[in-house]
């Protein structure tokens, strides 16, 4: 899976989540890559993990600015600060942008699963992947604001064969049917 076709993937389903659930639309700003996972930064940030025979991370990040403008869209009201509700509303939409993702991933890379966002908020704070990859950087601007969705994607340890469930899974036909 290239940087291009993860660009495309995450342009369409952004642009789709904004533009369908948020009435939003959103301009594309040049993508890039990434050698190291999202920050340092500040604002609201949403963690995603992905896994399957392809395994990675996404994050949505965005100001407090627009983490309120946002939560506002979604939920219909107006927020003056950053609470439960506004980091609820970033970790779903985060959801619905990686799951069109996923779902669109899953095509060409077979069933994979997503983990429940966990919603960072604050100043000066750094993410770090243990994992040494390449981050597709897609941004946008967002009612003036910049956005940006991270997504690092690799083939897992166990690519190219079955999960160690389905192996010990397998193993246990085999033997039934010797």
């Amino acid at each position: 899976m290239n940087h291009d076709k993860l660009t495309q993937l995450v342009r369409q389903s952004t642009r789709d989540v904004f533009g369908t659930m948020l009435g939003i639309e959103l301009l594309d700003a040049d993508a890039y890559i990434q050698d190291s996972a999202p920050g340092p930064s500040e604002g609201v940030m949403a963690l995603i993990g992905l896994a399957g025979q392809w395994a990675g991370s996404g994050t949505f990040s965005c100001s407090a600015a627009s983490a309120r403008q946002i939560a506002g869209q979604l939920l219909m009201q107006p927020y003056e600060a950053i609470d439960e509700e506004v980091l609820d509303a970033i970790g779903e939409v985060t959801n619905m942008v990686l799951g069109n993702v996923k779902t669109s991933l899953e095509e060409e890379l077979g069933p994979m699963g997503l983990s429940i966002p966990t919603v960072i908020y604050g100043r000066n704070f750094t993410t770090r992947s243990v994992a040494k990859s390449r981050w597709s950087v897609v941004p946008f601007v967002c009612m003036g604001e910049r956005v940006e969705v991270h997504l690092c994607l690799a083939p897992s340890k166990e690519a190219g064969g079955l999960t160690r469930l389905a192996k010990d899974q397998l193993s246990a036909v085999l033997s039934i049917l010797d």
